[in-house]
């Protein structure tokens, strides 16, 4: 079985990946010209209808295809193989469309080496479950082969395609798994969070299981977060700028401002790094999910946790120190996400506010009590992104019509449903 197509890739509000695919014969032609594609794309939701829009039925595109994205998903278990790129969206001229979330995330990476000097080091941290598995303890060597051959594939096919992955492991929830991907520069990081999905759904489906990054499937279970890791570097040096142990945390001042913007507006950026009509009910106290806004050492309550470093063999702590922020989801656009933190942390770094405070991992829930609450829901979520004039600005004008459109489509569409309703209509998409 052969290699019979090429598939150009976007990711979209909705956080589905979709795109369009090319006979392999017209392999060096779509890579050249692209494919075309339609402004209203963007407002699909996930269950599949076009929200709301301003693009209407007008309007042309290009997907055009990143060379440097390319996978290739080999052929096996009666699946033909298939070649991947992930495409930015382009006027036909092949200018950037401002609406495209890959460019913003590029333009907000590049804003922070103009205006600081600063590069993203970045990574994604996925949990998803798996159907189908007997009940096996959390984190047992019992569940980790329970799944085999498909985690030794999975980790196979990540290494060659080029994804890196770093570590995979049993979780707590049901049937919950986790893989992380080394550290990379920030675009290749998101990239890497979009393909990495919908490599693990289709050799699941190989396999024969499905397999969901939905952010519960049950209100009362286990929930599958997205932590999103973050380190700057001095782009001239390549030293990391975020470590200095004479300060709270050993968090440098530039990482406390650049944590402080992310805090700042918080609220707002949550509608986009946790965007689906349930991803609210994970986000509570007591699920080691982001229990409040606040910065902590090695607090997994904590919507920024500045991560433990190690010295053991050989390691250096500058090189290992970075921001986790907690409260996104696999429902979210990578690039709309990392491009949030980073327009959140260029605020900060602009900003003569005060510094945020540096919990230490010694506070205690009472000491905590008056730490600012996150949106109760994804309606509360939506309202402070409108609110929010700095967060608002970030984003071209139809984009985030857009985003406030497709979101609140995909709540209205499981509004009849409970809470268990509702997740079980999220896990059946993600």
């Amino acid at each position: 079985m052969t290699d019979s197509t090429v598939f150009i890739a976007t990711n979209d509000v909705a956080g589905l990946t979709r795109g369009r695919a090319v006979p392999d014969s017209e392999h060096d032609s779509v890579l050249r010209k692209g494919v075309g594609w339609v402004p209203a794309d963007l407002a699909l939701t996930c269950f599949g209808p076009i929200s709301d829009n301003p693009f209407g039925s007008t309007g042309d595109l290009r997907l055009m295809p990143d060379t440097t994205t390319r996978i290739q998903i080999p052929a096996g278990h009666g699946r033909p193989g298939v070649h991947v790129y992930l495409a930015d969206q382009t006027l036909p001229d092949g200018t950037p469309w401002e609406c495209d979330p890959r460019t913003f995330a590029k333009n907000a990476l590049d804003d922070l080496l103009a205006q600081h000097g600063l590069d993203v080091t970045a990574s994604f941290e996925h949990e998803f479950m798996i159907d189908g598995l007997a009940p096996t303890a959390p984190f047992s060597f019992q569940r980790f082969r329970e799944i085999e051959p498909f985690g030794s594939e999975l980790v196979e096919l990540l290494n060659r395609v080029g994804l890196q992955p770093e570590t995979w492991l049993p979780e707590y929830g049901d049937n919950q798994f986790e893989i992380t991907m080394a550290p990379s520069p920030g675009l290749v990081a998101a990239d890497r969070a979009v393909l990495l999905k919908d490599l693990v759904r289709d050799l699941a489906i190989r396999h024969g299981r499905r397999a969901t990054f939905a952010p519960l499937m049950d209100p009362d279970g286990s929930g599958n977060g997205v932590h999103i890791h973050v380190s700057l570097r001095d782009a001239e040096t390549g030293e990391p700028v975020l470590y200095d142990a004479s300060r709270p945390g050993s968090l440098s001042e530039l990482g406390q401002r650049f944590a402080g913007g992310i805090l700042r507006h918080a609220r707002a950026l949550t509608a986009i790094t946790a965007p689906s009509p349930i991803s609210f009910l994970r986000l509570t106290p007591h699920r080691w999910s982001a229990g409040g806004i606040f910065l902590a050492e090695r607090n997994r309550e904590a919507l920024l946790r500045i991560c433990p470093t190690t010295t053991v063999g050989g390691g250096h702590p500058a090189q290992q120190l970075n921001l986790e922020y907690r409260a996104a989801d696999a429902t979210a656009n990578p690039y709309l996400a990392l491009g949030s933190l980073i327009r959140a942390g260029i605020e900060g770094l602009n900003s003569t506010d005060e510094f945020p405070v540096v919990w230490p991992e010694t506070v205690t829930e009472a000491e905590l009590e008056g730490v600012p609450p996150l949106p109760a829901d994804l309606d509360a979520a939506l309202e402070s992104l409108e609110q929010d004039a700095v967060v608002a600005r970030w984003f071209a004008p139809d984009l985030l019509e857009t985003h406030l459109a497709v979101k609140r489509a995909e709540q209205a569409a499981v509004a009849h449903l409970d809470p268990a309703g509702r997740c079980r209509r999220i896990a059946d998409v993600y």
